[in-house]
């Protein structure tokens, strides 16, 4: 039977729509009643509207008594709408498609199954190549920065920080051991593409391999894992205004530095069997800190330090976020307890998709391209494109995919801090609204 889709509130709760058609912010004014979204049959719900008008209409309604249908959480259970009002949500939402809901039947065996063996082969021209793109990349933005004038210098770095990246993604590879057959050689690429970020490889292969093994898992995850309401409450004022500003507003797209800082130089987080080579990793970044960025000083001064330096590696870590916050947090994918934790819907479904820039995918060496990486690891970076086309084929209608946009990043920025069990996550302000995220509301635009 066709349904149309209307919101509710239980007492106490209110839906507000910021901006005129931006995505919308759900506010609970008691906790554990979240906002709903509900399904009623048409004969209790009167006249028929196209699919996305009646979505953007309820979002407009304020009911004060429940409806009487059965109600799934929204954003949080899209999964479970039509096609039609999951194509309509991933509009108001700043997503190009909302997958369905993987049956749980399914196992990330038989996902991985359905690839082509092709895309699993590496090829060392292809592997090489890349190391030869990024090199050329690095130096001409090194020289690009040199001959800049004052004004035309944010654009040199913009630059250098993207070729930066594509350094990251050639170790990224090297750590999933996809980039060659010969794993001495991918430790010592990996070692030196990351020697100029300051990361030190072997602490950074492990922990991520960690985040792939136990993606969207509570507690088990190292990336981008949300903070719970306890959690918030146990914090001290200055503990919690410091997380509520660098990852609830645009400085989420730094936040990658924090990460960087506390999960790969504390020996404690390894075991005794792998701190040899922990630190071997961290002698190599060692070395360049200190040797290498004060030579950088000697010959160009503490400006030409930031000049050369630290501003691609800020622009390094603006693309670390952002590629990897959109990977991983949209108001529809869920963090789960290990008990619920399904490891083909995290994997398929719970990774996004998003287009950028085409110059920023050649020189990023498509890191973008994330869902099959998620499915298997050892993809090399080069055969991504070929394995998405195969999950397409195959997996689409449960794939989130997006192009990179204003109104997503928003919602990001604004909604998306606080583990939520019924709602995913909810905003740092949820009980009562902050000026602080208010002003972030109404000030950045929901298009650019």
């Amino acid at each position: 039977m066709e349904a149309t889709t209307s919101f509710r509130t239980e007492v106490g709760c209110s839906s507000v729509l910021h901006n005129a058609g931006t995505a919308i912010r759900f506010r609970q004014m008691n906790r554990g009643t979240p906002l709903r979204f509900c399904t009623r049959s048409t004969a209790t719900a009167g006249p028929q509207l196209p699919a996305r008008q009646r979505v953007l209409s309820a979002k407009r309604l304020i009911c004060k008594a429940a409806a009487a249908a059965p109600a799934v959480a929204a954003p949080s259970d899209a999964g479970r709408l039509s096609a039609e009002d999951r194509a309509a949500l991933a509009q108001e939402l700043g997503y190009r498609s909302i997958g369905a809901d993987l049956p749980d039947t399914v196992s990330l065996t038989q996902v991985i199954s359905s690839l082509p063996r092709e895309v699993f082969e590496i090829n060392p021209l292809r592997a090489w190549g890349a190391v030869a793109t990024t090199v050329v990349s690095v130096a001409l933005s090194v020289y690009l920065i040199s001959i800049s004038p004052w004004y035309m210098l944010p654009f040199a770095w913009a630059f250098a920080g993207t070729a930066w990246t594509g350094m990251f993604v050639i170790g990224h590879d090297c750590g999933h051991r996809s980039f060659s057959k010969n794993k001495l050689v991918e430790d010592i690429v990996g070692t030196l593409m990351f020697m100029p970020l300051i990361y030190p490889f072997e602490p950074w292969r492990i922990k991520h391999n960690h985040h792939h093994a136990h993606t969207n898992k509570l507690v088990e995850d190292t990336a981008w894992h949300p903070a719970g309401k306890a959690e918030l409450e146990r914090w001290g004022t200055v503990q919690k205004t410091l997380f509520k500003v660098f990852l609830g507003s645009p400085l989420k797209l730094w936040a990658s530095v924090g990460h960087w800082w506390l999960w790969h130089f504390n020996l404690d987080l390894y075991t005794d069997k792998q701190k040899p080579r922990v630190l071997v990793s961290l002698a190599a970044v060692a070395a360049f800190a200190f040797i290498g960025i004060p030579a950088i000083g000697y010959f160009t001064g503490l400006a030409g330090v930031a000049k050369y330096w630290l501003m691609p590696w800020l622009g390094y870590h603006f693309w670390m976020s952002t590629f990897t916050v959109v990977h991983h947090t949209a108001p529809h994918i869920p963090f789960k307890p290990a008990d619920e934790w399904n490891a083909a819907k995290a994997q398929l479904s719970g990774t996004v998709h998003c287009d950028y820039p085409r110059w920023v995918e050649f020189l990023c060496h498509d890191i973008n391209v994330h869902v099959p990486h998620h499915v298997n690891s050892k993809i090399p970076w080069y055969n991504l494109r070929a394995a998405t086309d195969s999950l397409r084929q195959n997996w689409g209608q449960y794939m989130t995919e997006a192009s990179w946009n204003w109104r997503m990043m928003k919602y990001i920025f604004t909604e998306l801090h606080v583990y939520d069990e019924q709602q995913n996550y909810v905003p740092f302000d949820y009980e009562k609204e902050e000026p602080f995220y208010w002003i972030q509301r109404k000030v950045l635009p929901s298009t650019m």
